[in-house]
């Protein structure tokens, strides 16, 4: 697919399935992020709001035992690592940056169990900063548009970025997750529904294969 139909593809993406971030303190964005690593979203916000509510500030959570948050984060999964690890992040902001989030990749990537695809978040959510957050969303549905032929999300990140403007780069994120829960699903993806069909490899395939059966 050529540069410019991966753009117009990417842009009514963007369009017909934006993510809204009511919540853009850097704190809490960085913390729900990492909630929700191996998380379902509806849990990860269960867990988030129990947590915030409970302890609100940074200095609250950082004063805490990890045994203190199980029952906070346990909707989230993994609660026992997640519990220590957010803990530990909080009293490292504390300690080294004053208790502000810092607004760089190489900083963000230095906080325990922050990855890239978390430090792109916090950068474009939180500071609007163009950045191009990769998860298994991301990775297979661009793949499976034919946008890139990539075989994990790291590659796919700097694939991506490549391709697309980086005025698109931080709403691409969100839009390809609520556009794989609604239509382009890991299993069975509602190609019929779909607003981009006419400029997917995958449709085209399946098409083709279904008009060679039949044909």
């Amino acid at each position: 697919m050529n540069s410019e139909r991966i753009i117009k593809t990417a842009r009514t993406i963007v369009e017909r399935f934006p993510k809204v971030h009511s919540d853009k303190d850097p704190f809490r964005v960085l913390i729900t992020t990492i909630l929700s690593q191996r998380s379902k979203d509806e849990n990860t916000e269960i867990a988030a709001d129990r947590l915030f509510s409970t302890y609100g500030k940074i200095t609250e959570i950082a004063s805490k035992e990890p045994e203190q948050l199980y029952d906070l984060v346990r909707p989230a999964g993994i609660y026992r690592q997640k519990s220590k690890r957010i803990i530990e992040v909080s009293r490292i902001l504390l300690e080294k940056y004053s208790g502000k989030v810092p607004e760089n990749i190489d900083e963000l990537t230095k906080l325990p169990g922050v990855g890239r695809k978390t430090a792109n978040i916090v950068l474009w959510v939180s500071f609007s900063v163009p950045a191009l957050a990769v998860d298994t969303h991301v990775h297979r549905i661009a793949n499976r548009l034919g946008w890139i032929k990539t075989r994990s999300p790291e590659k796919s990140e700097y694939a991506l970025m490549k391709v697309l403007p980086g005025e698109l780069w931080g709403p691409v994120n969100g839009a390809m997750v609520e556009f794989g829960k609604a239509i382009c699903k890991p299993r069975r993806p509602l190609c019929r529904e779909c607003p981009v069909k006419t400029y997917c490899d995958y449709y085209a395939a399946e098409r083709n294969s279904v008009e060679e059966e039949t044909g």
